[in-house]
């Protein structure tokens, strides 16, 4: 069988080494550099012709980390590797899906083409912003969820009276799954935004009083949405307010609102790596590597990986 070889981009080495080391391989060597000038230099320490490669790497902000990921797949395109699947934790640009005004660019359609033309064969991500994003490519798009480890560390807590909170209309389907998985109520706040990472709650609807609410959301920016759901709900008369995501950006004020906020608890998972010197309160970290291990795992062996969509 083809060997599988797994390589990380800088922002991503600690996930990748963690998939890795679930399935038992070392993780292959790439020297990553920089010229004096800020450009990236990619060049595989191994040979990887004929091998079957997963490149791991986030394409959060700034965009030299989906520049460097370009640049790993060119090269090793141009090494013969057989396969070439990328691995990404966490989609950057996904909130740009559409023309929602006039003369904007659909940022997510334009990575989705870079991606395919540096020469990858698959992608494998979790818990896209907008869904549709899969219909951007012509190669096979996996699309992996965070409920498959935010979930059983949900149920450990033994919440009572749970309600599921979905923070805008836009997460109602995700936290519809939560609700239906933990056997909670579902509430819905509506929320207005009048311009980029401003939110505004208007209403909500449902029920929360007398309850322990979790919000739930794919990610975390400036955490604007999420406090202000928290406040809401608190002040509604909900017993707890826990609130969970899988992409913990973390910009702006967003820290200096979490911790300011009366929130039990706020649950996420290492897809994007989280910085201890942000001095986050209250914070839980769930990797993801498992469940990408079993992915890439099954993606290698030509086995269906269905089975983690449950």
């Amino acid at each position: 069988m083809t060997e599988l070889r797994i390589f990380a981009g800088d922002i991503s080495r600690r996930l990748a080494t963690n998939i890795a080391e679930s399935l038992g391989i070392p993780l292959g060597e790439v020297d990553l550099r920089r010229f004096s000038d800020g450009e990236l230099y990619v060049k595989y320490q191994e040979n990887i012709r004929g091998k079957d490669v997963f490149l791991v790497q986030s394409t959060v902000a700034p965009a030299d980390n989906l520049m460097q990921l370009l640049l790993m797949m060119d090269a090793a395109k141009r090494a013969s590797a057989r396969r070439i699947t990328c691995v990404i934790p966490y989609f950057g640009y996904a909130r740009q899906d559409r023309k929602d005004q006039p003369r904007v660019s659909i940022a997510a359609k334009l990575v989705a083409d870079l991606l395919t033309t540096a020469g990858a064969d698959r992608v494998l991500t979790m818990d896209l912003h907008a869904d549709q994003i899969q219909g951007f490519f012509n190669i096979p798009f996996d699309h992996l969820y965070g409920r498959a480890v935010l979930l059983p560390y949900l149920e450990t807590l033994g919440l009572d009276v749970p309600t599921v909170l979905a923070p805008d209309i836009g997460s109602v389907k995700m936290a519809r799954s939560y609700a239906k998985r933990l056997g909670a109520d579902l509430a819905i706040v509506d929320k207005r935004r009048p311009r980029a990472n401003v939110a505004e709650v208007m209403n909500l609807i449902g029920e929360v009083r007398d309850r322990n609410v979790i919000i739930v959301d794919d990610m975390a920016d400036t955490a604007g949405t999420m406090t202000q759901s928290v406040k809401v709900a608190m002040d509604l008369g909900a017993l707890s307010v826990t609130c969970v995501c899988t992409h913990a950006l973390l910009s702006g004020q967003a820290v200096e609102r979490i911790n300011a906020a009366p929130l039990k608890e706020l649950i996420v998972t290492d897809t994007i790596p989280y910085r201890e010197d942000l001095g986050v309160e209250r914070l839980r970290v769930l990797s993801v590597a498992p469940i990408f291990a079993e992915a890439v795992r099954m993606i290698h062996d030509e086995q269906s990986i269905a089975t983690l969509f449950g």
